[in-house]
């Protein structure tokens, strides 16, 4: 018998619920052959409930995956673009991004606070593309499908928060901050063997609420065609090479679910220019505020006013996001970092997903659409 929302409690304010997801969402980093136990753990429960909890919120949509996450900048090229797209075929490109490429992660609808050029890119998204292939070439071949006019495409140079957790921080304070500042990455590819992507294609796939069970992996070693030991020492290999993110319980946000729940409203991309040579001191304080989803080092040029440091922020409520940023901003002053120009990009309509990461799987999609994939190759 299935688990409902009639049997077991599955709104994120459910005491019990609060706990594990506190945990679930963000907590759980690297490779773990019993990550749900280590999630009891953390959480002071007992597993078989932990279990119970994640199956019944995925079932009703408030978890909207689980799956082991990857850095996938340490696998495949990746960006963030903004799209300049007429008016009246913003919506067709939102949809054929999401629905139709594979590669694109989130896609958001932004708006802009200041005038700005850039204000005319309205369509946001992240872009993965695999060992070999080019992202220009990839967002070419987008930009004839989805009819833009124009894009501009933003690596990320260092990375500095990477991890939503929106129930834990859901009442913080304003300027609440970290002991330390926040640990710069540096986005490196990592070259992976046969064996590696045998793995590692039934790790990161989601998992069903029927899989969630306590003996996580070895269903997945079986789909690889791999003994449950070979899965696993494989899987710390690739963690001990900095492929691995964390094992996670990702939120459905935005969308109402469970009794027409939203867990946040507002979605607000935060923009800093500062001075050259204070970028990775800039992004190691931004990304020590507890408020911080994402925190990234990023080139966003001319039409962004050279915009340079990048994050994100969720809340229900508009001016708490005002006042995070505020917070922000009068912290980077008083600190003496420079920053010549700020502005908020605010979220409207969205839709998440993991990009794909496999070459074999790029040459296919290449193909299902009629492209040689040796055009798009970098």
């Amino acid at each position: 018998m299935s688990i409902s929302a009639e049997s077991v409690p599955v709104c994120t304010t459910d005491s019990i619920n609060k706990r594990i997801l506190a945990v679930s969402e963000d907590r759980i980093q690297g490779f773990l052959t019993d990550p749900l136990g280590e999630i009891a753990h953390q959480a002071d429960l007992p597993v078989d409930l932990v279990i119970e909890r994640i199956k019944a919120m995925l079932q009703a949509g408030t978890i909207r995956r689980v799956r082991q996450t990857l850095l996938a900048t340490n696998l495949a090229s990746g960006s963030l673009v903004a799209w300049q797209i007429p008016e009246d075929k913003l919506n067709s490109a939102f949809d054929w991004v999401f629905k139709d490429d594979p590669f694109t992660g989130h896609v958001v609808l932004r708006s802009s606070d200041a005038a700005i050029e850039g204000a005319r890119f309205k369509l946001w998204t992240t872009l993965k593309v695999p060992q070999g292939y080019s992202i220009e070439a990839h967002c070419r071949l987008l930009a004839q499908r989805i009819g833009a006019t124009a894009f501009r495409c933003m690596p990320a140079k260092r990375l500095f928060v990477l991890g939503v957790g929106h129930v834990r921080r859901r009442n913080l304070s304003a300027g609440a901050m970290a002991d330390e500042p926040a640990i710069p990455q540096e986005p490196h590819i990592v070259e992976l063997s046969e064996l590696d992507w045998q793995v590692l294609v039934p790790l990161k796939r989601e998992f069903e609420p029927d899989e969630l069970v306590a003996d996580l992996w070895s269903a997945r070693a079986r789909e690889a065609g791999v003994d449950l030991e070979t899965f696993c020492r494989v899987a710390q290999s690739l963690n001990q090479r900095s492929v691995i993110g964390r094992f996670s319980t990702f939120l459905e946000h935005v969308k109402p679910v469970a009794g027409s729940q939203r867990l946040t409203r507002f979605n607000a991309l935060f923009h800093w220019a500062v001075a050259p040579g204070y970028e990775l001191e800039a992004g190691k304080q931004v990304g020590r505020f507890e408020c911080m989803t994402h925190a990234y080092w990023r080139e966003a040029g001319p039409e962004f006013n050279n915009v340079n440091i990048m994050g994100v922020t969720h809340s229900t409520e508009k001016q708490i996001v005002l006042d995070r940023k505020a917070a922000i901003d009068e912290y980077l002053a008083k600190i003496g970092i420079p920053v010549s120009y700020t502005n908020v990009f605010w979220g409207g309509r969205s839709e998440i997903k993991p990009s794909e990461i496999s070459p074999q799987a790029y040459v296919n999609w290449c193909r299902s659409i009629g492209v040689d994939p040796q055009t798009l190759r970098g």
